[in-house]
């Protein structure tokens, strides 16, 4: 989603494992870069991309009702008595789609106000204040642009991407003490979204037929991750890309948006869908390892961010991994209920982050090599 995610991503890699010695191309936000963001009249050559931000028809907001994102409600989905209807429009969601809005998601709502609040104070922040936490050579975790292109070209957005979970796998020099509330709060924010996450894969193993510990099982103590990101409104966001076309290469993104301004797009039947933010949800994708676990049952789409003109936007995506047995592959049960072959081949989990990081410095997908 757009939103890039960190780890393994095939084009938004972060959680690398540190036994993958990859360098991750991840450029430091300078005073130069700041005050490009700030006055934004004249693009440097590194963000000036129109051809991109031009390419592919976008649905305009007058258009077909048929491409609003489909919404999801997990209230309904815990009543038994609304259960298979919300359960079966999930499924479609995720078949269709690659996506869907959660509503009435449960996540406690302090622990959420508490993570917006410190990371708009983060990004208030002045500039030195931000590189205490900035990036460090190949490094892929703390402050700094989003992922270089393979044609040395920049987002139009700073973040801050980390390492979240397991506890033990976290690097504290990376996670900011500016705000003093920051690290409680992503702390909490963590602990919220795994339940989110394993809430969620156990609804979708009861949409996919399986027994739920088939899915749940995939997801529980892996890695999760989090790319925090600012998108500095732009005068010319037509020369700009927030965040480029990708697919998310982990297994589960949840998206949760701070402001109301538009940017993410989704690219469905050949056309972007611009995503109208709905407060109070979250955005729910289907990444590339998903897609392998179920067989190419969900599919994981591609999907971009657009600069505003007049409005910053700031999310904070969390990305989810999930593995069999330290192999990334349809999962068994998955291809026993179906009586199917495999359209995937099975990877080891660290060749396949190896793999996601290759393709992202070349600016491919590397699921489309896992096809059989």
């Amino acid at each position: 989603m757009i939103d890039r995610e960190p780890a393994g991503s095939s084009r938004h890699g972060s959680n690398m494992d540190p036994s993958i010695n990859i360098p991750v191309n991840r450029d430091a936000i300078t005073e130069e870069v700041a005050a490009a963001f700030a006055e934004s009249e004249v693009i440097p050559e590194r963000y000036c991309r129109p051809d991109e931000v031009h390419d592919g028809i976008v649905v305009g907001h007058d258009d077909d009702e048929a491409y609003e994102l489909p919404v999801v409600d997990m209230e309904k989905l815990l009543d038994p008595e609304l259960a298979e209807a919300e359960i079966a429009k999930l499924g479609s969601a995720c078949q269709d789609w690659g996506f869907f809005q959660l509503v009435n998601h449960g996540v406690d709502e302090q622990v959420v106000n508490e993570m917006k609040d410190s990371t708009v104070k983060f990004f208030s922040l002045p500039l030195e204040s931000k590189r205490t936490v900035e990036i460090q050579d190949n490094g892929f975790e703390g402050f700094g642009h989003h992922y270089r292109r393979a044609s040395g070209k920049l987002d139009w957005a700073e973040s801050v991407i980390l390492l979240t979970q397991p506890i033990q796998e976290r690097n504290p020099e990376m996670w900011p003490t500016n705000p003093s509330s920051f690290r409680d709060a992503l702390d909490k924010y963590s602990a919220e979204m795994t339940k989110l996450a394993m809430r969620i894969a156990s609804i979708m193993a009861t949409d996919l037929g399986v027994d739920q510990e088939a899915l749940v099982g995939a997801f529980r103590d892996k890695q999760q991750s989090m790319a925090i990101h600012h998108y500095p409104p732009c005068r010319h966001p037509d020369k700009v890309i927030g965040i480029t076309p990708h697919s998310d290469g982990l297994g589960l993104t949840l998206l949760l948006q701070l402001d109301d301004t538009p940017g993410l797009q989704i690219r469905k039947d050949g056309r972007w869908l611009p995503v109208r933010p709905r407060p109070g949800t979250f955005i729910i994708n289907v990444a590339d390892i998903l897609e392998v676990l179920t067989n190419g049952a969900y599919k994981s789409v591609e999907h971009r961010v657009l600069a505003d003109v007049e409005k910053g936007r700031t999310t904070i995506v969390t990305f989810h991994e999930a593995y069999v047995d330290g192999m990334v592959k349809p999962i068994p049960e998955v291809l026993k209920l179906n009586g199917a072959e495999a359209r995937y081949k099975s990877i080891e989990r660290l060749e396949y982050i190896k793999g996601n990081f290759v393709a992202l410095s070349e600016g491919t997908r590397f699921l489309e090599s896992l096809k059989i």
